[in-house]
């Protein structure tokens, strides 16, 4: 495949990620105009929000599972044409329940997008630059928090909140084009990514504890930072765009300096992020009272997550104990239970110990996802897995190696591959 067209298809699918976020996130920002023209209250509006949520959680792995025998072009191109013509049914409907219903559609194609495509990128180049190529992918989505859900915001306050869905719908075709005409046809049991390059069943179910726990505690600090930084740091309301947008820029730098570090030590780079991000709350509820801090603690946090979250693609590529797109299917879930539980249990400590009580709850859960991410040492190495692309009945290990407490085991590919 021609490089120029292995990047074009890899801004397509990262323009993906950049739609599907915006397009989740939106409401947020849009919550009163839409209250007032769909005539419903603010917190009906907000159920657009937690429904989209609750389909992504409870759909994932069965979707997934049911088109898993689906080529990835072809799916990702009815996944798209899916997000376009569910936002423009948005656009045209004027009840709120076939808002609702089109949104949960567009939910249902946001669950196996995200499950299926990190392994439609990572297909595009060789496996040396999975990491890179992830970070990538998940860019989009922190670009979407940056600068496409404020954009959105501000399109909807002047043009009404049909236009910014209407933008987002028209996005939706050109990146349908592009992932149609320039994306391979391959099957998803072809190639280097289907199957995780050293399939680890204990270590991939660590990866999903680590995935909701490190999710919920960056949610519950996440979820509150406005009221954070009016009530505890002393800034105007004015200033919250600001200080949101100084994040959302350390978020897509966090998320492409990680890239490299994911492909050179995966696990090493999972467990500096969460560490990073337990830190950065950590001194947000110590230091929150001193504004400079405040602003930059803010921004490491959403460096650490955003990074966090690259980490955890370029993993699920490596311990998926089956198919790739069923692993990532079931990271994705996870990821969405610990956005709700993130928030629940932030606003659980609002009536009693105020905005920095959810703070300090979102530290304390990025402190146990750091220790079960550490855990990963503990867990004995799979000497019996080779690497991946060594035919089943011609794995022999060439030699063994002993130290203590531990066996490792060198393949070689030579004999291996009957040379």
């Amino acid at each position: 495949m021609k490089r120029w067209r292995a990047v074009g298809a890899l801004i397509g699918l990262s323009g993906g990620t950049f739609l599907y976020t915006t397009a989740e996130a939106l409401p947020i920002g849009l919550l009163l105009p839409m209250a007032v023209d769909l005539a419903v209250p603010p917190s009906q509006v907000g159920m657009l929000v937690t429904a989209y949520g609750a389909v992504v959680m409870v759909a994932s792995v069965p979707l997934t599972a049911l088109v898993r025998r689906v080529p990835r072009r072809r799916l990702l191109s009815v996944l798209l044409a899916g997000f376009v013509v569910s936002t423009a049914v948005t656009v045209l409907t004027d009840t709120f329940a076939l808002v609702l219903a089109a949104r949960m559609a567009t939910a249902a194609t946001h669950a196996v997008f995200w499950a299926v495509v990190v392994q439609a990128a990572a297909e595009l180049f060789r496996p040396g630059l999975r990491g890179r190529v992830v970070a990538v992918v998940f860019a989009g989505g922190n670009i979407a928090l940056a600068l496409g859900v404020p954009a959105g915001t501000w399109l909807g306050e002047r043009a009404g909140w049909r236009a910014s869905f209407l933008a987002v719908a028209g996005l939706g075709a050109i990146v349908l084009v592009v992932t149609a005409s320039l994306l391979p046809s391959t099957r998803p049991e072809e190639g280097h990514a289907a199957r995780g390059a050293t399939p680890d069943v204990h270590r991939f179910w660590l990866l999903v504890t680590v995935a909701v726990l490190a999710t919920a505690g960056a949610i519950a600090a996440y979820t509150y930072v406005a009221l954070f930084v009016t009530e505890v740091s002393g800034f105007s309301a004015s200033a919250v765009g600001a200080i949101l947008l100084a994040r959302g820029i350390a978020s897509v730098l966090g998320i492409l300096a990680v890239g490299a570090m994911v492909d050179r030590s995966p696990w090493h780079a999972l467990t500096a992020t969460v560490a990073l991000q337990a830190v950065a709350l950590l001194g947000l509820y110590a230091f929150g009272q001193r504004q400079a801090v405040t602003v930059g603690l803010i921004a490491l946090s959403g460096l650490a997550f955003a990074a966090f979250t690259a980490a955890l693609g370029g993993l699920v590529l490596q311990v998926a104990p089956g198919r790739s797109d069923l692993a990532a299917a079931t990271v994705s879930a996870a990821v969405n239970v610990g956005i709700t539980g993130g928030a629940f249990f932030g606003g659980l400590a609002l009536p009693s110990h105020g905005v920095r009580g959810a703070v300090l709850i979102g530290a304390l859960l990025g402190v146990v996802a750091l220790v079960a991410a550490l855990g990963e040492r503990l867990i004995r190495p799979a000497a019996s897995t080779p690497p991946p692309g060594v035919p089943a009945t011609r794995r022999q290990p060439a030699t063994a190696t002993r130290g203590p407490g531990r066996e490792r085991v060198r393949w070689d590919a030579d004999s291996a591959a009957g040379s």
